[in-house]
């Protein structure tokens, strides 16, 4: 298996990088879906996005069509996540998070257990890795809150001061 930072992506403006542009920063991973009931957290994401990233955090989201409720195209995403939510954050295009064609980001992310020790598929959209620059990985299910204290503490307790 490669390192996650090695994890090729494909940004939602067609650019190509890998995952080791965001190495050095604390990065919070969600597959996101336009039409789910849980888009509200677009919402926090942004909060979290504009709160912590001069201090070296990013929101990384994965647009998935996985649960069937995201978004025909890659531009019709954008311009969701824009004009309805302000998203600036880093965003892919639309990526597989279960099944034989997984992310290669993924492979390695649901090999993360949660808190409760369980690893394996993606329950649902909104599920959240905060991946620290150590590379270590926090694992949160998709109706933990962006902004759940669980979150934000390791967020700052991993940010330079």
């Amino acid at each position: 298996m490669t390192a996650l930072t090695d994890a090729p992506l494909t940004m939602l403006d067609g650019r190509e990088t890998t995952f080791a542009e965001f190495a050095d920063r604390v990065v919070l991973v969600v597959n996101v879906a336009s039409r789910c009931g849980l888009a509200p957290q677009y919402e926090q994401l942004e909060d979290l996005q504009k709160r912590y990233a001069d201090r070296g955090f990013t929101v990384l989201g994965v647009p998935s069509n996985q649960f069937l409720q995201e978004l025909s195209s890659e531009e019709k995403i954008a311009e969701y996540c824009s004009t309805t939510w302000g998203v600036t954050f880093p965003m892919t295009e639309k990526a597989k998070v279960n099944g034989k064609k997984r992310h290669p980001l993924y492979q390695q992310l649901v090999e993360t257990p949660d808190h409760g020790g369980k690893a394996g598929p993606i329950m649902w959209n909104f599920e959240k890795f905060l991946v620290l620059p150590s590379g270590e990985v926090h694992r949160f299910r998709p109706t933990v809150l962006p902004d759940a204290r669980p979150i934000v503490e390791l967020i700052e307790a991993n940010l330079p001061r």
